[in-house]
């Protein structure tokens, strides 16, 4: 199993939203590209990074942060947060960013999901977040009336080899995540799933492992130390 530990970024600064809440923020670091070098020297393999403003306004607010992480970090590195059309989509891949997420655009235009997909492969994910079982887009600011598990089977079906599932209510609290619906995607669909929201225990991670997740995104329980990245990495 595949750990990515999560960059979450706001006005340039490394932070952590509770429950996708913007006036409910932590931050953590104003130097994301040694935050990334931190968690590489740590064992990381992987980074998960966010663009939370770009989520919200669909512009690409911290691309400079993220070219930084980039190359600092020269670890495999997935970004999201606005990524609404293809030269965006271009911009990142020629950046060095190894997997682009696409959530909102993928929600609202689908067609659109599946040109990516077939001209990208596996260089496109599918960011899905789920508020009360439906997803939400926009940042998380709005929820839409799609079921999130009938768009993840959707997705599978028009190829997406790569789709990370968060429970948006789970995000953040340090409460333990929704094991059952990640059993439940795990029965569901045959692309690779990454869970993200809330985890926040070894036995959670060993839960997921073992009902073959692909991986998980750690956030909050890295920053806090509720977590250690290096004795999740042995886990996984």
């Amino acid at each position: 199993m595949e750990l990515f530990p999560a960059i979450d970024l706001k006005a340039a600064q490394v932070v952590r939203l509770t429950q996708g809440d913007y006036n409910r923020v932590d931050v953590y670091s104003h130097h994301p590209g040694e935050m990334a070098a931190t968690f590489r020297d740590q064992g990381a393999r992987n980074l998960h990074v966010v663009d939370l403003d770009g989520a919200k306004d669909g512009a690409a607010v911290n691309f400079h942060v993220i070219r930084e992480i980039v190359e600092k970090a020269k670890l495999f590195v997935q970004v999201g947060g606005g990524i609404r059309d293809e030269a965006r989509i271009s911009r990142y891949l020629e950046l060095g960013v190894e997997r682009v997420i696409l959530g909102t655009v993928a929600a609202e235009n689908f067609d659109f999901l599946c040109d990516m997909v077939k001209k990208y492969g596996n260089k496109i994910a599918v960011g899905v977040d789920a508020r009360e079982g439906n997803v939400a887009v926009k940042g998380w600011l709005e929820t839409t009336a799609l079921d999130s598990l009938d768009f993840c089977r959707r997705l599978d079906g028009a190829g997406v080899s790569t789709i990370i599932y968060t429970d948006i209510s789970k995000d953040g609290a340090m409460t333990g995540t929704n094991l059952a619906v990640y059993e439940e995607l795990s029965r569901a669909v045959g692309c690779d799933i990454v869970a993200s929201g809330g985890i926040s225990s070894c036995g959670e991670v060993v839960a997921l492992r073992d009902m073959g997740i692909y991986g998980v995104i750690l956030g909050k329980a890295l920053y806090t130390g509720a977590l250690r990245l290096e004795e999740v990495a042995a886990l996984c």
